[in-house]
């Protein structure tokens, strides 16, 4: 019995959820009463939704609506109100959206002639002035909230390079990017997400640069997305991927407008989301996420042997683990003999084979990691040091762990933080403990297969039609200036082939410098 009368119940809402949302789609009426009425039930028990009634030159009756917060009450006060409450003009009522529009002192006015328009409009805090006997009101221009000022990016620390970082309000995010490419072939397509949070997501590329497919297939994706509420980039990362299922991220999360301007002249495409300081970059590859901002702003040859070194730590953040318990388990002979007793000394008193004790380190080492970035600042890097110090030399002392395993595990933490992109990062982290427990039971038999099954699995995956390791499968020769290395920006003249291949240069070829001879 009560699951009728709560189907009945779930009925009636369902209903009356619908009729409101068909009455939203209605055009205005023509007495300002019954849009007044409507708008009230609209927005009822919202206490922060101001109706202010005024009249228009003391003849035309004319109402006001606002969010309190999101719009300017000066600028309403000072080019809105004021004007029209002392306006003179013709007595013909057909004359009163025309009053409207020439005394507001209002740079972006727009008509609204529905109420799904006046609601977005409302939303967002553009206030809107409907006047009686017309059936179109105008939303203004005055939007104004709280906004974090640019500061330079926590998560994308530089030495050199630019210290403004992107915000959570769009328009000042885009402004950063008009104000780095000073062309009108940077194009913003704007649409919105979520069926209550109306989320602004923009679109952007250089058209000339980028390929129209890639364009077209972005806004495809984003159209299909059918969701409550945008609350963050990850949310529209998700739904975008090729394969969702991947460790690997897809798209390239930054907050750093000078990435996203360098991806954009190389025929990638961005999408900048309001509310949150993350824009995406698609398509991306392995290389790119493994590639810093900062490669680019110092000589090439510094930037040439940090790569070689970040791709050393990458290699041992994966492997270093496994490979330790696969020759203390099964390939001993492998060690040099004093290396070996000393290790078997250490280990003497320990109860646990190599695979739980790595384990055990491996785990404890990533809670105190995440312990770290969840508390605050003051605190945070005091738990993860000291704690990792404290834990592991209490560790050792009581004869749990062996004094080579907190070596290895504090050499494996140091190598994942050398790896720049945080999601990068974390993939492999992830991959770490499935190849421990092939080496713990294959040795490193299953340390090879395990990287052969990593290597099948990253040649499959693509990033918007990119092979994800492009360009070393398939081979790209040209491409490779940019990729293991980092060549002089004079030798950087083509763009990558798969994203700029409509506008192949990017600079003009020769521009190697020659130095000036001194007079003989």
């Amino acid at each position: 019995m009560m699951w009728r009368i709560r189907r009945k119940k779930d009925k009636k809402k369902k209903q009356s959820v619908l009729k409101q949302s068909k009455q939203e789609q209605d055009p205005l009426y023509n007495h300002i009463a019954d849009n007044e009425n409507q708008l009230r039930s609209i927005y009822q028990d919202c206490s922060d939704v101001v109706f202010h009634p005024f009249s228009i030159g003391g003849k035309h009756q004319a109402l006001l609506i606002y969010i309190d917060g999101l719009s300017n009450t000066e600028e309403i006060d000072d080019s809105v109100l004021s004007p029209l409450m002392t306006a003179t003009g013709n007595d013909q009522e057909q004359q009163v959206d025309k009053l409207i529009k020439n005394t507001v002192a209002v740079s972006e006015t727009k008509a609204v002639k529905t109420f799904s328009d006046c609601i977005q409009a409302i939303s967002t805090g553009k206030p809107v002035v409907l006047a009686d006997n017309s059936q179109t009101g105008f939303s203004l221009g005055l939007s104004k909230w709280e906004k974090r000022s640019v500061e330079s990016p926590e998560a994308e620390k530089m030495i050199r390079g630019p210290r403004e970082g992107f915000v959570e309000t769009l328009t000042v995010n885009t402004s950063m990017l008009r104000r780095r490419i000073r062309s009108p072939k940077l194009k913003m397509q704007s649409m919105e997400i979520g069926r209550y949070t109306k989320t602004n997501v923009m679109v952007t590329f250089v058209e000339g640069i980028v390929d129209k497919t890639l364009v077209e297939e972005v806004t495809n994706r984003l159209n299909r997305i059918d969701i409550d509420g945008v609350l963050e980039s990850g949310v529209i990362e998700e739904f975008i991927e090729d394969d969702p299922h991947s460790p690997f991220p897809q798209t390239l999360a930054t907050e750093r407008p000078d990435i996203v301007t360098s991806n954009l002249l190389d025929g990638r495409v961005a999408i900048l989301i309001d509310g949150t300081p993350f824009s995406l970059i698609v398509p991306t590859t392995l290389y790119t996420l493994l590639q810093a901002g900062e490669d680019y702003y110092r000589r090439y040859l510094m930037s040439t042997a940090i790569r070689w070194l970040r791709y050393l730590f990458l290699v041992i953040s994966l492997l270093l683990p496994s490979l330790y318990v696969a020759v203390l388990t099964y390939h001993q002979e492998m060690l040099p003999t004093s290396l070996l007793i000393s290790m078997a000394a250490a280990r003497e008193q320990i109860p646990f084979p190599a695979l739980v004790e790595v384990l055990m380190m491996e785990i404890t080492f990533e809670a105190l990691r995440e312990a770290g970035v969840r508390l605050p600042n003051q605190v945070g890097s005091a738990v993860s040091i000291v704690g990792a110090l404290v834990i592991g030399e209490a560790a050792v002392s009581a004869g749990i762990v062996s004094a080579p395993m907190v070596i290895v595990v504090a050499i494996t933490g140091i190598a994942s933080f050398t790896i720049p992109r945080y999601s990068a990062a974390t993939a492999i982290r992830m991959l770490r403990f499935p190849m421990i427990l092939l080496a713990g039971t294959l040795g490193l038999l299953g340390i090879m297969l395990g990287i052969i099954m990593i290597i099948v699995h990253l040649a499959t995956l693509r990033s918007f039609g990119e092979p994800y390791l492009s360009p070393m499968a398939p081979m790209q020769f040209n491409e490779m200036k940019d990729t293991l290395m980092r060549a002089p920006w004079w030798k950087l003249n083509k763009r990558p082939r798969l994203t700029g291949e409509s506008n192949e240069y990017r600079q003009s070829p020769s521009q190697k410098p020659s130095p000036i001879r001194g007079k003989e």
